[in-house]
């Protein structure tokens, strides 16, 4: 049985694409291991199906002895590595004065928090200029070393496991899956480990998830050093496919895998949303199930229900009591709705489709955002296999879905009245929209991931097969 890794920089638990991929490559016939790297206060283990699940403690990484991560850190390919450093230094001996003297003046008093962050900013866009002109695409080495953490935790559990293919998810275990390619095949001549590049997002068009100029321009250089030694990559529209095509001059076209729920469920029974909202048949019901953001434009959907007397929302949230929720439940109160807003936690993925189906619209509220216009994002998948109509704002690539398929109702972003137009277009005549997913021409055969694993399965079949 070939062995499969594969590589991803979260705790596993919440993030549906991988899971789905590791355990319906186990169901496949591969030996699957998935490996995690997140801030846990120790190891976890268990399984999904025949997929073995272990998610790494990134403070591990602070405890790695020199010596260890000097050796994990070596690479036949490592570009810049001799002349970037490790991780240790952060700042350039040209900058470190700088950075030193305004979190000084800062502690004394002497220069204003505010001013303090708006002189921040020059400085890393030196630091920015000083590192790139010096070491090219390496500079993410002194940039953002702190991906060196994920290579010192998950690199030796990696050698150790002796994959025959590593399968990285989204951009930071690249680096970390092509070392070990690296290392592996330098250890036995004519080993060849198989290298799968996952592209969950289109990282020039990623919102940082850092306050800082440098972090942008550092992951762009470290997958920039890494995409070339990867054997195949797989993303998730097609679209996205055509922009890495583009951008890393690829030899071949990704493979799409979309972002698509499970058909076929082992759940015998789901929770019912519309129960849990304590709410009767009849009662209009919009939902919002995902992460929450600014940019999510969940607030564009409180602003709306003014204008839809007697209609629900129901928020199905990772944690109902974070902060931005608790602002965004604040504001329903603020505009007389409170009362219609109803905050619900995550269900089991397995469980997702049958617990929304019983809503009456799907909301995707989307404001304008690179990634926002070129993906059919989970959700969309997951409510159409619910049956719910959508209303989705005018990103791209969903809007053109829903206008081409009649599957729903398309707004204009961060305009309340026109969502609130929407939802009375579809609450008006909702047999009409769900038509879309009946009969012969329903999208919904291709738009599972039953479909997507077959796909996933023949790219490492290709992959490992030997050329006779």
């Amino acid at each position: 049985m070939r062995r499969v890794v594969m590589l991803v920089d979260n705790a596993v638990e919440g993030d549906s694409r991988v899971q789905k991929a590791a355990r319906s490559a186990a169901d496949a016939g591969w030996h699957v291991t998935l490996i995690g790297c997140a801030h846990v206060d120790a190891e976890r283990r268990w399984r999904l199906g025949d997929a073995e699940v272990r998610v790494l403690p990134l403070a591990a990484a602070r405890a790695t002895p020199p010596a260890t991560a000097s050796a994990v850190l070596s690479s036949p390919r490592g570009g810049a590595s001799a002349s970037g450093g490790g991780a240790g230094s952060r700042d350039g001996s040209g900058l470190r004065g700088v950075s030193g003297l305004r979190a000084r003046l800062v502690a004394r008093g002497g220069l204003p928090l505010h001013a303090a962050r708006l002189a921040r900013r020059p400085v890393e866009h030196a630091e920015v200029r000083f590192w790139r002109a010096r070491l090219r695409d390496g500079a993410w080495r002194r940039l953002e070393p702190g991906l060196w953490d994920y290579e010192r935790v998950a690199g030796p559990v990696v050698d150790d496991l002796r994959p025959d293919l590593i399968h990285a998810h989204d951009f930071r275990m690249l680096g970390v899956a092509a070392r070990a390619v690296d290392r592996a095949r330098a250890r036995a001549a004519g080993r060849d480990v198989k290298l799968v590049w996952d592209a969950h997002e289109w990282l020039p068009g990623a919102r940082p998830r850092r306050d800082n100029a440098r972090w942008l321009p550092a992951h762009l250089g470290y997958v920039r050093e890494y995409v070339g030694h990867a054997d195949a990559v797989v993303t998730v529209s097609d679209t996205l496919a055509d922009l890495l095509v583009r951008d890393h001059d690829l030899p071949e076209r990704p493979t799409v895998i979309l972002n698509a729920p499970i058909a076929a469920t082992t759940e015998t029974s789901a929770p019912d949303l519309r129960k849990r909202c304590g709410l009767p048949p009849d009662t209009p019901l919009l939902v919002y199930s995902g992460a929450m953001a600014v940019q999510r434009g969940v607030d564009t959907v409180v602003e709306a229900l003014p204008l839809l007397p007697g209609v629900h929302l129901a928020l199905v949230v990772a944690d109902p009591a974070a902060a931005y929720v608790r602002q965004v439940v604040a504001r329903a109160d603020r505009h007389g709705v409170g009362d219609r807003v109803h905050v619900l936690p995550y269900v089991p993925h397995r469980q997702l489709v049958a617990f929304l189906a019983t809503a009456d619209i799907g909301l995707i509220p989307l404001h304008h955002w690179p990634n926002h216009e070129i993906a059919l994002i989970t959700k969309f998948f997951e409510y159409a296999h619910a049956r719910l109509p959508i209303v989705v704002s005018d990103v791209r690539t969903m809007a053109e879905t829903v206008r081409a398929t009649g599957q729903g109702e398309v707004f204009r972003a961060r305009d309340a009245a026109d969502l609130a137009r929407a939802v009375r277009a579809v609450l008006a005549d909702p047999a009409r929209y769900r038509a879309a997913y009946e009969g012969e021409d329903s999208p919904l055969p291709g738009w599972t991931w039953e479909a997507q694993a077959e796909r996933l399965d023949a790219l490492y079949r290709r992959l490992l097969t030997p050329i006779r």
